[in-house]
């Protein structure tokens, strides 16, 4: 294992890393807000510390191995979301514990979601652009951003990008050159977020409000300036803007990267993902807009079918924005749209959850199962439209599935050893580990109620999230640190 040039690499990012506090630095300044200080003593302390730990290993440059690659992957979101702390740990109003600031960090950066902080609309200017910001650096991976200059500091970066791209397969690359891939996906998210701004802009929003929000809905993350979310706009056209950027952020950046340059949309209509993807979001939205109206929940249809939407699209996409109090919502809705999180979006987007290929897959395989028992022996393979799947890619969907149920039932049980109730527990541990927010019962609204282990609990159910589970659990192996 090369630590030095791993410690070279990790010193580099931080000292990146350092120049995200500028920003909300200069929004404090714009707003005359006195919520800047935080972010120049943690630019300073970023700065330096990445300094100091690249400094002394500046000279060991290697190829790194896919080992190098998945240790600095789980590293640097390690310490990055903990550098990402500072700012929460120093503000004077609210005054935050180590635990708490470590949450909000952890919890942006994996665009999670979930939040401690109450009265979000009382904060500085400054701290809310903050909270958006690590949502929207975290979206993309700032891995894939990283990848772009890497190999102009002497390092490959295709190992990263292997360790860091969500979905089943990750060999495949849309450009020759790895820089070119990640500053292409970066162009994509760069455009739809100013794309998705000046959408919100238009729709009423103001204009700090209308960036914030295409930070963390690019991003599927979830957060927002406001305790109310998107409710405390109470405007349908805001709704319709958020749920048309989701559905695009949740898609595979490939397909968007294809569309681009190839200026034709064909590559949309022959994707097997994206036409499961879409019946599951056609489907849900038809349940909870049927349920609402026969139960009268609302007083018009009209009402019912833009929150059926919103609460819909944003839940089972892994975003977490809503507009009203869905866990209130009649017979059993509050916990299909938790399941529908496992879900998530596409492989390749900024989505959570297991992924709609793998869950596709899984549903193949089933079949081909079924299939199997009643014509035992006939030759029987799983296709994804046109293509027959390998075995490998089935076994590694499995291996996946059980690693992903294992990890939950894991955290579920932890958090109910510190004192949450079953429904709490259930519903935060999926939350964090689909990197969705919300939650039902004691985290319906926020986090702030739970224990500080069981939200440590919960940062590393974030993480395992946001690795997509392999990723960390590939450190625990044995195999992993020998050779």
């Amino acid at each position: 294992m090369q630590y030095r040039a791993i410690i070279r690499i990790l010193g580099l990012l931080v000292a990146l890393f350092s120049v995200t506090m500028v920003p909300p630095a200069l929004v404090s300044l714009i707003y005359q807000d006195g919520g800047g200080l935080p972010f120049v003593l943690a630019f300073i302390l970023c700065l330096l510390t990445g300094t100091a730990f690249w400094y002394p290993n500046r000279t060991h440059k290697s190829d790194l191995r896919a080992k190098e690659g998945f240790l600095i992957v789980v590293l640097f979101w390690t310490v990055l979301a903990s550098f990402g702390a500072i700012p929460f740990a120093l503000l004077e109003q609210p005054q935050m514990s180590i635990t708490d600031s470590f949450f909000e960090s952890f919890s942006g950066l994996t665009t999670t979601g979930a939040t401690v902080i109450e009265g979000i609309e009382f904060l500085p200017h400054a701290v809310k652009f903050y909270r958006q910001q690590l949502q929207w650096l975290g979206g993309m991976g700032i891995i894939v951003l990283a990848v772009a200059i890497l190999p102009i500091l002497g390092v490959g970066g295709m190992q990263l990008y292997r360790a860091e791209t969500p979905g089943p397969v990750k060999d495949s690359k849309m450009t020759p050159r790895i820089a070119d891939t990640a500053k292409h996906l970066w162009f994509i998210y760069l455009g739809l977020t100013i794309a998705c701004s000046l959408a919100y802009w238009l729709a009423g929003m103001t204009l700090f409000d209308a960036i914030c929000h295409a930070f963390s809905t690019i991003a599927i993350g979830g957060f927002s300036t406001y305790d109310a979310s998107l409710g405390y706009f109470q405007s349908p056209l805001v709704n319709v803007i958020c749920v048309v950027f989701l559905w695009i952020a949740a898609l595979n950046f490939a397909l968007h990267y294809a569309a681009v340059s190839a200026r034709s949309l064909q590559n949309y209509r022959h994707d097997p993902e994206f036409k499961a993807f879409f019946f599951i979001q056609a489907a849900l939205i038809s349940v909870c807009f049927l349920t609402l109206v026969l139960s009268n929940y609302y007083r018009s249809a009209e009402v019912a079918l833009d929150q059926a939407m919103l609460q819909a699209v944003s839940i089972s996409t892994t975003a977490g924005f809503t507009t009203t109090d869905f866990s209130a919502w009649p017979a059993f809705l509050p916990i299909l749209l938790i399941f529908s999180s496992f879900i998530g979006g596409c492989a390749g987007s900024t989505g959570g959850g297991l992924k709609v290929i793998r869950v596709f897959l899984l549903y193949l395989q089933g079949k081909r199962e079924i299939d199997r028992l009643v014509h035992p022996k006939a030759i029987y393979s799983v296709k994804l439209g046109d293509r027959a799947m390998p075995d490998r890619v089935v076994e590694a969907v499995w291996g996946f599935f059980s690693a992903y149920a294992i990890v939950f039932v894991i955290i579920m049980i932890g958090l109910i050893s510190t004192g949450l109730d079953n429904i709490t527990a259930f519903t935060a541990t999926a939350a964090t580990l689909n990197n969705l927010g919300p939650g039902l019962g004691e985290v319906s609204s926020t986090f702030a109620s739970v224990n500080d282990p069981g939200k440590w609990l919960l940062i590393l159910a974030m993480l395992f999230g946001r690795l997509e589970v392999f990723s960390l659990l590939v450190l625990f192996s044995p195999t992993f640190w020998r050779g």
